[in-house]
């Protein structure tokens, strides 16, 4: 993959990253930049404005992929929780078996109340 993403940068005029430093930030502004043209998409698509991106799993663990969306979109970025996918699992079947109630909403204020997330304002 380095390889792939060197020769993709060369054949657009990009600064071609020499370092795994170089190298993995180029990676996390390229997620940062899709991340702000997906946003913009939707909302030109949808017809609404978007108020916060959300970032679960994994990439809410990286401050700086965060950050950088923050300041592409604009916007702020709400991150964690980590475990998202399972979270949600575990209370789509909990409310399954009738052990939990109420919306979707309420059971994403549950989820709030026991990870809040991570807030990341644009600083550029």
């Amino acid at each position: 993959m380095p390889a792939r993403i060197r020769s993709c940068c060369a054949e657009h005029g990009l600064p071609v990253p020499g370092t795994p430093v170089e190298l993995m930030r180029s990676i996390v502004e390229s997620l940062a930049a899709a991340y702000a043209e997906t946003v913009r998409v939707a909302s030109e698509l949808s017809g609404r404005s978007i108020r916060a991106v959300h970032i679960v799993g994994g990439g809410s663990q990286n401050d700086l992929l965060c950050q950088l969306t923050a300041n592409r979109t604009g916007l702020t970025v709400l991150a964690g929780p980590v475990e998202a996918t399972a979270i949600g699992n575990v209370l789509v079947q909990a409310r399954a078996q009738g052990l939990v109630t109420g919306s979707l909403d309420s059971l994403r204020a549950l989820v709030a109340q026991a990870s809040a997330p991570r807030r990341y304002r644009p600083t550029a």
